[in-house]
């Protein structure tokens, strides 16, 4: 299905009736993440994803995005769709979106769902602080006036060598966007949100450590942590029956 705000014509999902359930994808990703989950659920519950601007079908973005444009688009596809008394879901950069409207109370839906969520501004070890340095300084020298033309090969080999495979696998405008979004730290607003929050995280995640979620369950009012054995930060990927079941339970199903 599309849809057009703002001049973007935004791709989505829409199954289902019953209390709907909309679910906000990660970084990298598209709708097409929840489907088995949207097949699990869509027999009790309106079923509702998108891909936000920049990501799966949805138009692409022209300049620099941060967390609040897309805070923005999704309130206004909320409206669009007359989506009333939901339950939202998140993963990862979806989860920032969400923490985002819940914590300036331009959302309250009746229940919350972060997954694998980012938010919490990483800590960085000290060889990252050494290799984001490392790369600072080397584009800083390939940017000088007498280099600057010649040096486009050598700094994408930089990005490639120093930069994350979100940031390298991303097109500039992305890598841009990425790089606004990281940096911002939503903590502050996590105290902020109203509604009962379930979190569902893997034990191994890499890119969103546990810590993140437990310092998440801290700070929301009324949070409850689920940690999935053995799986990364697609835990709702590799433990679909698991997860469903902890989902099916917290829906009210």
């Amino acid at each position: 299905m599309q849809l057009n705000i703002d001049g973007f014509n935004l791709n989505y999902n829409d199954v289902g009736e019953g209390t709907p359930v909309l679910m906000l994808h990660g970084w990298g990703s598209s709708c097409d993440a929840y489907n088995f989950m949207t097949k699990t659920f869509s027999d009790r519950f309106r079923m509702v994803s998108l891909d936000f601007p920049g990501f799966g079908k949805s138009d692409k973005i022209n300049e620099p995005w941060d967390v609040e444009k897309y805070c923005q688009i999704t309130l206004k596809f909320i409206e669009k769709l007359g989506i009333t008394d939901y339950i939202i879901v998140g993963h990862s950069f979806g989860g920032r979106v969400i923490i985002k409207l819940a914590g300036t109370d331009r959302i309250n839906p009746k229940k919350i769902v972060l997954i694998d969520s980012a938010g919490v501004l990483p800590k960085r070890s000290f060889k990252s602080k050494v290799r984001l340095a490392s790369f600072k300084t080397i584009k800083a020298i390939l940017q000088l006036p007498v280099i600057r033309n010649y040096s486009e090969y050598t700094l994408n080999k930089a990005r490639s060598y120093f930069g994350s495979s979100d940031y390298n696998n991303a097109p500039p405008v992305l890598r841009q966007t990425l790089v606004k979004v990281v940096n911002e730290d939503l903590v502050p607003y996590m105290g902020n949100i109203k509604s009962p929050t379930l979190l569902i995280w893997g034990e191994n995640d890499t890119a969103t450590p546990l810590r993140d979620a437990k310092i998440m369950e801290k700070t929301i009012p009324d949070a409850g942590l689920c940690v999935i054995k053995g799986v990364g930060h697609f835990s709702f990927v590799e433990r679909p029956a698991q997860v469903h079941a902890i989902l099916n339970s917290f829906f009210g199903g």
